[in-house]
Parts: structure tokens; C-alpha cells; sequence
């Protein structure tokens, strides 16, 4: 088990936001933090303290006014530490390669492979045939309905017919080197983790998975490990003191491996 530090990057500025409020519409999102250093700040400081494996997301859609300022402070972040963080947010087939070549790891993808609430393998083995397997991150970041996890997308908004089992997961397995899923209706909201969610993805561990959503204290943490046998990474964004929470990046820094 190991800390995924993380660089979100929303209107061209590190932020941390509530994850279901984002929306394209005025390029609104309930901030939590607004930082006044850059991604390459963050992404130095990563680097310095040995943090691999985190993820830059850009926030913006391609049509927003901010969009190319927050991808200017994507590539930024990239170029402070090649090969040391992964990218996510608007990938497609056509620019994939353009993150790999700046120096990301892996590309993250989520929206790209559901168009209208369905899954597109077609999309997907599109994608791996441009980037490779082993640079490719699935965002199966979800919502509960009728007591079962479903893979959301466009901005989290959209329901897909995805439910996340350990099946599915095997399935994908075959697509991707890792996975990433936020448990959206606790993200950014330091109320707790999603504990059906975390206990089934550590029972499942076949794959690098990375969880993201409500830890909110260093007990948070410990009942996160015990949940999931210490096999699934995890992410800490607002609840983390370099985003204006409580819990202290000199402490999560030390989960390296």
C-alpha cells in the first residue's frame, strides 16, 4: 500500500474541488482549496520525496476559455518529473501520445471509452493499440445506485450500465497496467471512505489499484489498510494539509512501497 500524491488542475490553478459538483457549464466546481503554487511546484516536490505513480487531471474540457492554461500547467508538472506521474483528463487516441512524450508514465482514461452510458471496447483497444497496455490507467471511478457501485462519466454526471464487480474488473485487467477509481459521492467531502467499495477492491488486488475519496484522518487510514489488506494505494486530496486539510503529508509520504 502506498500514497499516490495528486496535482488537479481546474480554470489553470492546483486545485482541490467537491467531485460531483464539477461542471462545464461557466466552468464551475465547489473549491475546497485554490493553491498559490503551480503544478510544477507540486510536481517537484513529489519528486524530491520519491512519490511515483501520482496523477496531474486536468479538470477543463477542451472548449473552455482555461483550457489551455490548465494544459500548460499540466505539461509543466510533466516535464518536472518524467516518468513519474500519470495524466488524465480529456485522453483520446489522437493526443495520448502527445502526455506520454512529456514525460507522463501513463494516460488516464475514462470518458473516452463510454459514450452514452455504454462501455466501447471498440474505443478501448483503439486506445491501447496507440499507447500500449502498460501506459494505460482505468478511471472506473463510481457512484452507488440501488445498493451497487456504478462507473460514472462526462464530469462524473452520467450514470453508465457499468456496475463495478470483480468480474468486470478482471475483464479490463486484460486492457490496462492499472487502475484508478474514485468513490465520487464522498470525494472531496472528508466524510469517509466508501467501505463497500475499498473492501471489495482489496479483496480483488490482481491489478495496481488506486482509491481516492473521503479518507479524512490518519484513522481513516489505518481502517483503510485493515480493509484492504494493505494491497490497494491510495490518494488523499483535500483532507491533506497541502490542500488546507489536517492530515500531514510528512506522515502519508512515508507509504512509499
Amino acid at each position: 500500500m502506498r500514497f499516490r500524491p495528486c496535482i488537479d488542475i481546474h480554470n489553470g490553478k492546483v486545485k482541490q474541488i467537491v467531485g460531483g459538483s464539477l461542471r462545464d457549464e461557466g466552468d464551475y466546481a465547489q473549491t475546497n482549496f485554490a493553491s498559490d503554487l503551480d503544478a510544477r511546484a507540486y510536481a517537484e516536490m513529489y519528486r524530491r520525496d520519491g512519490l511515483s505513480g501520482g496523477h496531474i487531471i486536468l479538470l477543463n474540457a477542451a472548449g473552455s476559455p482555461y483550457y489551455e492554461e490548465t494544459r500548460r500547467q499540466a505539461f509543466a508538472a510533466l516535464r518536472a518529473y518524467p516518468d513519474g506521474l500519470q495524466t488524465g483528463g480529456g485522453i483520446t487516441p489522437e493526443n495520448a501520445a502527445e502526455y506520454l512524450e512529456a514525460g507522463a508514465s501513463h494516460v488516464i482514461v475514462t470518458s473516452y471509452v463510454f459514450r452514452d452510458g455504454r462501455f466501447h471496447p471498440e474505443r478501448l483497444e483503439k486506445l491501447v493499440r496507440e499507447t500500449g497496455k502498460e501506459h494505460l490507467v482505468l478511471d472506473l471511478s463510481c457512484r452507488k445506485k440501488d445498493g451497487d457501485y456504478y462507473v460514472v462519466t462526462d464530469r462524473w454526471q452520467k450514470f453508465t450500465e457499468m456496475k463495478l464487480t470483480p468480474d468486470i474488473l478482471d475483464e479490463l485487467a486484460a486492457y490496462c497496467d492499472e487502475f484508478l477509481i474514485h468513490g465520487v459521492d464522498v470525494e472531496g467531502k472528508q466524510a469517509g471512505m466508501e467501505e463497500g467499495l475499498t473492501v471489495m477492491l482489496g479483496q480483488w488486488a490482481k491489478r495496481p489499484v488506486t482509491y481516492a475519496g473521503g479518507i479524512a484522518s490518519m484513522e481513516d487510514l489505518a481502517r483503510f489498510e485493515r480493509m484492504t489488506g494493505g494491497s490497494v494505494d491510495f490518494t488523499i486530496g483535500s483532507a491533506l494539509d497541502l490542500f488546507g486539510g489536517s492530515i500531514p503529508y510528512d506522515k502519508v509520504r512515508a507509504y512509499k512501497c
